[in-house]
């Protein structure tokens, strides 16, 4: 399992600062921004952040998303004070405290594995924190049941964990969390063990509890389509890199490199050469105007990205010749429900996706089959042009790290 903690379960989510242990619950803990400034991270030889720089507003729901060993565990473990960073500072509502252990940082952290106590009721779980610190008993019966009550599982407070549903289970420990009332709660990949039905309800509850406690959520997860719901921004990460950091909609729509292009949903990306400030050609196509060539010098490389969706397919000859586009052959099609999923060679070694709703059965059967010509076309407006990543160019320049097992 991506990132499972190293040390015991009493100490992973039961770690609030004795600051805020005899705090009223229901607001969180006053501000919680976090900011990371020139923070890198190494395993010997290895690195796996470099140098990074950011700043995660407080009380928003930031998520880091990227592939195993981009480098987002090692990240939140950071924050958490689980690892120490090698250079740099780790602020929590501006006071540094890279080199404080995790139990003095004022942040929580939920992990996929649930590590609650098989021997104590719901409730005893929720509170085993609360008791560590000494927190008057009538205070953690207040405390306990308004978290229950936040995650709906007040009815259950006396049933033993075995006697849940893994959803619940993960439930129980966003309770024991957010009733220590930390600034800053971290969740690594916590849904990563559920179901997908399962998965997409507690995605939205976990969005709607963020809301109401007003606290920072700092989140991790692989799952693009898990990022662009619940996040306010997210970080698409990069072999220890940040490609991009925006919201959901613009990490989409104007994705900024080749890598967060091709990592966030499916995106047809074809080469090109900006041939001035106005223009581009492309490698397997027409010249093409548009006003984001001039993010680009002349003679430099770029690649125009048009989502599948966004792209329509006629027979070769009956498309609209007004809008810019680029011939093909259908090599396949996929059957997917809501919509149809046809490949299309363009070149040697250049595919293009297309999706195309299945809007009624007629209409399904008309689309061109395999080995038919076609005509890809697409609307100015739906096409961003994308620099390569900062990954791909070092990899071009330089031999690939060995990478280190266990770092995420």
């Amino acid at each position: 399992m991506e990132g499972s903690p190293d040390l015991p379960p009493i100490d992973t989510d039961a770690n609030p600062s004795e600051a805020n242990a005899g705090k009223p619950s229901g607001s969180g803990s006053g501000s919680g921004g976090v900011s990371l400034e020139g923070v890198t991270k190494s395993f010997g030889d290895f690195t796996a952040v470099r140098e990074m720089d950011l700043d995660i507003a407080d009380g928003e729901f930031f998520t880091m998303l990227g592939p195993s060993g981009c480098g987002k565990t090692t990240t939140l473990r950071m924050i958490a004070g689980f690892d120490q960073p090698t250079r740099g500072k780790v602020l929590i509502d501006g006071t540094d405290v890279a080199g404080q252990p995790a139990y003095k940082r004022p942040t929580n952290t939920v992990f996929q594995s649930y590590a609650l106590f098989p021997h104590m009721t719901l409730e005893e779980n929720v509170g085993f924190g609360l008791k560590r610190k000494k927190v008057p008993k009538a205070e953690i019966k207040d405390r306990v049941a308004t978290e229950l009550e936040r995650v709906g599982l007040a009815r259950e407070a006396k049933r033993k964990p075995n006697q849940l549903s893994g959803g619940q289970q993960q439930r129980v420990a966003l309770a024991r969390a957010l009733v220590n009332l930390p600034k800053v709660l971290l969740l690594d990949e916590p849904l990563g063990a559920l179901d997908l039905k399962l998965r997409k309800g507690l995605q939205v509850q976990l969005k709607q509890i963020q809301r109401e406690v007003g606290i920072t959520f700092v989140y991790v997860t692989h799952d693009q389509e898990e990022a662009l719901t619940m996040s306010d921004r997210i970080a698409v990460m990069n072999e220890g890199r940040i490609e991009q950091c925006a919201d959901p909609e613009t990490v989409y729509e104007k994705p900024s490199t080749t890598f967060v292009a091709g990592f966030i949903g499916v995106s047809n990306l074809m080469p090109a050469i900006a041939s001035s400030g106005s223009e581009i050609q492309l490698d397997h196509g027409p010249a093409i105007s548009t006003p984001e060539a001039a993010r680009f010098g002349a003679g430099e490389r770029c690649y125009a990205v048009v989502r599948p969706e966004k792209l329509e397919i006629d027979l070769e000859g009956q498309g609209d010749t007004g809008k810019p586009g680029v011939d093909g052959i259908v090599e396949s099609s996929l059957y997917l429900g809501t919509a149809t999923q046809m490949a299309v060679r363009v070149a040697d070694g250049v595919n293009m996706t297309v999706l195309c709703p299945n809007v009624s059965e007629e209409e399904r059967q008309s689309f061109p089959g395999a080995g038919a010509k076609v005509r890809l076309s697409w609307v100015p407006e739906h096409m961003h042009l994308v620099a390569e990543s900062a990954a791909d160019k070092v990899a071009d320049t330089t031999p690939p790290e060995t990478v280190t097992e266990g770092v995420k």
